[in-house]
């Protein structure tokens, strides 16, 4: 989704369907609320992560269909006269209200609810499931990666292995969930996320010795720099490396073999040349298991590519966009194993004196439950009257917001094996 252009064919056909019987039989305007959530947690996992909120109240405000976007949709006879009027300079003016982004979020959680006409609250589905769908998975993933991290810096690196667009997004999201830095520069464009990264075995491949490529990376960039020493063979790759650096070489990447043999082996090695200061960083379809699995090697960072970007293994939040109230009455679907729950709702995060989340309770807005001394309403006002509010938390702020969560969190609840959501959830409703 580029910045600057319209958003407002992010819309599904079907959506225009409901919108152009709705205005043909008188029901567009009847006031609605719609609420995404996710019915059950991806792959067993014990919690998921916000993400996107941002990115989709800025999109919010690029949906708007133009005099093109309509003739587009006119010459594909895809909309009626009468829903082709409608549309025209079109924008949302209802209100949002949601999970704040870096919240923590569980099977039923209200994440986001959208009240407004039927007409301008339908138009939205594709555009709010597209956005959180992903952000979402990826930052769940991510943060699953950061827990078994263990506090070492992690490097989102999975810019070749997504839509370009995706990519962008993808890194942003990672961030948030705690990842160090990114390789992808556009991140760091448009939303600051910290950049760094090194060479390719192609830039080795390039000169006459490997010597020589490391040669002219440190003339460019400084003994500080990391070296790529897999390329050949890893043991003369250190060696070579720290000849030609000097025991101040910043680091070394190891990018093959069993990850943690070779950092062992790396560890001893450049120790045993001077270079005690000189860190170890892994890459190589890295995923949070493998992560957990090195976090006894003398390991300094890692880099993650594939893994993250796809939501390792859960490329979908599986969040889905469902009618809960028309005009004060309660509606839901009942279809077996899609059930929803009807009614406009709001969610109270319960936690003991000492800080740790025990229960979310969600209820109905119309009948509110009382907050305990410690427990935190946990959605909050995002777009009023059509209008992004404007004092959301910044990405670093959310990111220091989900470090907290998780620091809530019971200690059995960031387990990366299959199990029960981290904090049960009780519906009050």
């Amino acid at each position: 989704m580029l910045p600057g252009h319209s958003t407002a064919l992010l819309t599904d056909q079907y959506e225009l369907t409901m919108l152009d019987a709705a205005l043909a039989d008188g029901t567009a305007d009847r006031r609605c609320t719609f609420e995404v959530f996710a019915r059950s947690l991806p792959h067993g996992r014990r919690y998921g992560v916000v993400a996107g909120v941002p990115r989709l109240l800025e999109a919010l405000t690029r949906f708007t269909f133009d005099a093109d976007s309509v003739a587009v949709l006119r010459d594909a006879g895809a909309v009626s006269d009468h829903a082709a009027e409608f549309l025209a300079d079109h924008r949302f003016g209802g209100e949002i209200a949601g999970y704040p982004e870096g919240e923590l979020y569980f099977p039923g959680s209200p994440v986001l609810s959208v009240t407004g006409t039927f007409a301008e609250c339908v138009l939205l589905e594709t555009l709010v499931l597209s956005i959180l769908n992903h952000d979402c998975a990826v930052a769940s993933a991510a943060a699953r990666m950061t827990t078994a991290a263990n506090g070492r810096p992690l490097i989102e690196m999975g810019s070749r292995r997504t839509h370009e667009e995706a990519a962008v997004a993808s890194a942003r999201a990672a961030y948030l969930a705690g990842f160090a830095a990114t390789s992808n520069l556009e991140a760091h464009r448009r939303f600051g996320v910290p950049t760094t990264g090194t060479s390719a075995h192609a830039f080795t491949l390039l000169h006459d010795s490997e010597a020589d490529a490391f040669r002219a990376q440190i003339d460019a960039l400084g003994a500080g720099t990391t070296l790529l020493v897999d390329t050949y063979d890893i043991t003369q790759g250190i060696a070579t490396a720290v000849e030609v650096a000097g025991p101040g070489l910043g680091a070394v990447r190891i990018d093959s073999g069993d990850l943690g043999v070779m950092a062992q082996r790396a560890r001893a090695q450049l120790d045993s040349l001077g270079a005690t200061g000189t860190r170890v960083v892994i890459s190589g379809d890295l995923d949070e298991h493998s992560i957990a699995s090195l976090r006894a090697e003398p390991v300094d960072a890692y880099g993650v590519g594939t893994s993250v970007v796809t939501g390792s293994g859960a490329p979908t939040a599986g969040m889905v966009y469902k009618l809960v109230d028309v005009e004060g009455r309660p509606v839901a679907k009942r279809s077996s194993s899609k059930e929803s729950r009807g009614g406009a709702k709001s969610a109270l995060r319960r936690h003991k004196p000492t800080g740790t989340a025990v229960e979310e309770v969600v209820h109905r807005l119309d009948a509110p439950v009382a907050p305990g001394e410690y427990d935190r309403v946990v959605p909050v006002p995002l777009v009023v009257k059509g209008e992004p509010v404007g004092d959301l938390p910044s990405l670093d702020e959310a990111r220091e917001h989900l470090r907290r969560g998780l620091v809530a969190v019971p200690w059995e609840g960031l387990k990366l094996s299959r199990g029960e959501p981290a904090i049960p959830t009780t519906f009050a409703l």
